[in-house]
C-alpha cells in the first residue's frame, strides 16, 4: 500500500514508513537516544530528498521529545535556568542554521553538505562511543579498575559573565551553555537531529552538570529548538512533509514502548557497543554512497550535437 508524499514528491509504502519509525523508536527505547541521527540517513537511503529528510525529522523530534520533557519536569529533573541559557543559544544557532541551509540550497550544495556532516559526526561519535563501550566492558571484567573523574576544571571555566545555577550546583560562565546550545541548534537545522548525542556529553563533561538533571534539561531545550527549526524550515525552505512525519511518529511511539521493555533486560555496556556499531555502519554506508559511481550516467549537450 503506497502513499504519495507531497513535499518529498515520492511514493512510498506506508508499512515501510511505519516499520522505519518503529525500528528507530525501538532503538530509542533500548539505547535512550533520540534516534534522529539514524532516522535522517535511513530516510535518505529510501530515496527521500536530504533537505526533506532533515526538515521532517526535526518535526518528529518535537513530538517525540515533548512527553519525555514533561515526565522529567514532573520529577524535578529539569534545571530551568540552565535550560533557558541553552535554549537562548539554541534559538540563535538554529535560526542561523536554517539561513545557512537556505543559502546552501540556493547554491545547490545542501545535499552534499548534509551527507558530509553525517559522515563526519557519525564517524567521530560512533568511534568514541565504541572506544568508551569497550573500556566499560573491560572495567566490568576488572573490578580493580579505577574510576575516572567525570568533571575537571579547565581554562574555559574561567570565562567571564558567571552565573549561579542552583539546581545543577554550578557557578560557571553563561557563555558555556550559550555556546553549547548554539552548536546544537546549528546541527538541528543542518542535520535534522535533536543534538542529544552531543548535548548530553557536553553537559556532563564540559558544563559539569549532575547526571540526574542532564536528560530532562536536554529534552527541555531540544523541544523548543527543534520546534523553531521545524517552523523556519517549513516557512523559508518548504522542506517539512507532515504526512511523512505523521507515519514516522506513529511508528516511533509504538516502537519506543517495545524498546523500553527490551532495553531493561539487556546489559548497558553491550547495548552501547551495539549502538556504536550501528552508528559506524550508517557512517560507512553514507561514505560509500558519496564516493561510489552513480548508477545513471548523463551528460549535458546541445540538441543535435552542436
Amino acid at each position: 500500500m503506497h502513499v504519495y508524499l507531497p513535499i518529498a514528491e515520492i511514493s512510498v509504502n506506508i508499512f515501510v514508513l511505519l516499520g522505519l519509525g518503529a525500528g528507530v523508536g525501538m532503538m530509542s527505547g533500548i539505547f535512550g537516544v533520540g534516534g534522529g541521527f539514524l532516522m535522517t540517513p535511513l530516510l535518505i537511503f529510501m530515496g527521500i530528498p536530504a533537505p526533506v529528510a532533515v526538515g521532517t525529522e526535526a518535526n518528529q523530534i518535537v513530538a517525540s521529545s515533548v512527553s519525555g520533557a514533561l515526565a522529567h519536569f514532573r520529577r524535578g529533573n529539569v534545571d530551568l535556568k540552565m535550560g533557558t541559557m541553552l535554549l537562548l543559544g539554541g534559538i540563535i544557532g538554529s535560526t542561523f542554521g536554517v539561513w545557512l541551509f537556505k543559502w546552501l540550497s540556493a547554491l545547490g550544495q545542501i545535499e552534499l553538505v548534509i551527507r558530509l556532516a553525517y559522515v563526519l559526526f557519525l564517524g567521530i561519535i560512533g568511534s568514541l562511543m565504541m572506544i568508551e563501550s569497550v573500556k566499560a566492558i573491560r572495567q566490568t571484567r576488572s573490578p580493580t579498575a579505577g574510576r575516572r573523574k567525570l568533571h575537571e576544571h579547565r581554562w574555559f571555566h574561567g570565562l567571564p559573565f558567571k552565573m549561579r545555577f542552583r539546581r545543577s550546583k554550578l557557578y560557571i560562565s553563561a557563555l558555556l551553555p550559550l555556546a553549547v546550545g548554539a552548536l546544537v541548534g546549528i546541527l538541528a537545522a543542518i542535520m535534522g537531529v535533536g543534538g542529544g548525542f552531543i548535548m548530553v556529553p557536553a553537559m556532563i563533561y564540559v558544563l559539569g552538570m549532575p547526571t540526574s538533571v542532564v536528560i530532562g534539561t536536554s529534552l527541555f531545550q531540544i523541544v523548543f529548538v527543534t520546534a523553531n527549526v521545524t517552523f523556519l524550515q517549513a516557512y523559508q525552505n518548504q522542506t517539512v512533509d507532515l504526512l511523512l512525519g505523521l507515519f514516522l511518529i506513529v511508528g516511533g511511539v509504538i516502537g519506543a514502548q517495545v524498546g523500553t521493555r527490551v532495553g531493561a533486560k539487556l546489559p548497558g555496556e553491550k547495548m552501547r557497543f551495539l549502538l556504536a556499531a550501528m552508528v559506524v555502519g550508517v557512517c560507512i554506508k553514507m561514505m560509500v554512497d558519496l564516493v561510489s559511481t552513480p548508477a545513471d550516467f548523463y551528460s549535458i549537450a546541445l540538441a543535435g550535437g552542436h
